[in-house]
């Protein structure tokens, strides 16, 4: 066995692991409290900000399995995550220089691709570190939404004291600081010495393609497309509503501190349920919050709503990630969990695309829209647990 650092109880590879999620949002809180301001500052139409927010989500949709298979057969996935953490601090800094649509939609894309194909790949690696460890994966992602949280507050304090000027160098400046924090990420495979854990689980993708397996994933993927489709009409809808901008931030960081609550406490919620009913339950949930909301509720209705995102994303979203880990191999750890946020995305591309124009037309009713599409996605779920029952007793357990 190698020689333990003297700092080795205090500085972990959980803990460089935690500050590195804790990073990895920033500068997308940043975006969303004044980015949509800054393209139209640039002179940008709708349309044209609309395409630019949807290539590089469609260019990831091509790349996610490639890039998690390239990390699954490097040394170690932190080389990967390094690499587009380096290139998502330097490509930014070209956003100083384009002014026009097509020298922004190049810049930008190029930007956001990098950090969008490296998330599953930081997902998996994490889930086999601290599997292999005996730790939490939970207890170190639930970082991630705080630091959004932190972000967003600072983002907005920052910009109302120095005016919109500040928020380039401040998104640049937090894409450097992500890059810079991916240096310290632990090695996340078994080093040189360390006992390592057997091969459980297929050993490539095609092994695990059954419907049992992908049904959950593509069923949760229907309910998070909801979440992505109404989040980006949901405070117009409640001004609509008539609740004032000082009422609507903080319900949506309501909902960012119940996500971080459930995946602080997910570990011991996993010790008693399968990974499957877990994000059935998720499912169902997300049918219930969006039919209320349907009903356009008042405040009084709203806080607990907002509250039930612990269970309409963090717990389904938990649960698909364990689910993942449970039925493949480290082999192809990133590449099964890359094709899990290929499914989302491409659910959430269907989902904008069919209730973009409902949103318009219905207003807040397009909500019980939402709730058809997540009740079809939780018979999908329904229907994986009825083919198969869990791999063994401890199906939901993170290490």
């Amino acid at each position: 066995m190698p020689a333990k650092s003297a700092t080795e109880p205090f500085i972990t590879p959980e803990l460089r692991a935690t500050a590195f999620y804790f990073s990895i949002y920033m500068a997308g809180a940043a975006f969303n409290v004044y980015g949509g301001i800054w393209f139209a500052d640039k002179g940008l139409s709708s349309e044209q900000i609309g395409i630019i927010n949807a290539v590089p989500v469609l260019v990831t949709l091509l790349l996610n399995i490639v890039v998690g298979r390239v990390a699954d057969k490097a040394s170690d996935w932190r080389q990967v995550i390094v690499l587009g953490c380096g290139l998502g601090a330097l490509i930014p800094i070209g956003l100083f220089y384009v002014h026009d649509f097509w020298g922004i939609l190049i810049i930008w894309t190029l930007a956001l691709l990098p950090i969008n194909v490296i998330g599953p790949v930081v997902d998996a690696a994490t889930m086999r570190m601290t599997r292999r460890r005996g730790t939490q994966y939970g207890s170190i992602r639930a970082w991630g939404t705080v630091g959004y949280m932190v972000t967003l507050f600072a983002v907005g304090w920052v910009i109302s004291q120095f005016g919109g000027g500040i928020f380039l160098p401040m998104f640049v400046g937090l894409s450097i600081l992500r890059g810079l924090v991916a240096f310290g990420l632990p090695r996340f495979r078994a080093g040189e010495g360390e006992l390592k854990p057997p091969v459980t689980g297929a050993t490539h993708l095609g092994a695990v393609m059954k419907p049992f397996f992908l049904l959950p994933l593509v069923g949760f993927s229907m309910v998070y497309a909801t979440h992505i489709v109404l989040n980006a009409f949901q405070a117009l809808l409640w001004m609509e509503q008539g609740l004032s901008a000082d009422l609507i931030a903080p319900l949506l960081a309501l909902a960012a501190f119940a996500e971080a609550a459930i995946m602080f406490l997910f570990g011991r919620i996993a010790r008693r349920f399968s990974a499957r009913s877990l994000i059935l339950l998720s499912a169902a949930t997300a049918v219930f919050r969006w039919i209320c909301m349907g009903f356009q509720p008042g405040l009084e209705f709203l806080i607990p709503l907002q509250l039930l995102h612990a269970f309409t994303f963090a717990l389904g979203f938990m649960g698909c990630v364990n689910f993942i880990a449970n039925w493949t191999s480290d082999e192809i750890a990133a590449e099964a969990q890359g094709f899990f946020q290929m499914l989302q995305q491409t659910m959430s591309v269907i989902a904008l695309i069919a209730f973009g124009w409902l949103t318009g037309l219905m207003g807040a009713q397009a909500y019980f829209v939402a709730a058809a599409f997540a009740f079809i996605g939780a018979v999908l779920i329904w229907l994986s647990i009825t083919m198969q029952g869990p791999k063994r007793p401890a199906e939901a357990r993170l290490g």
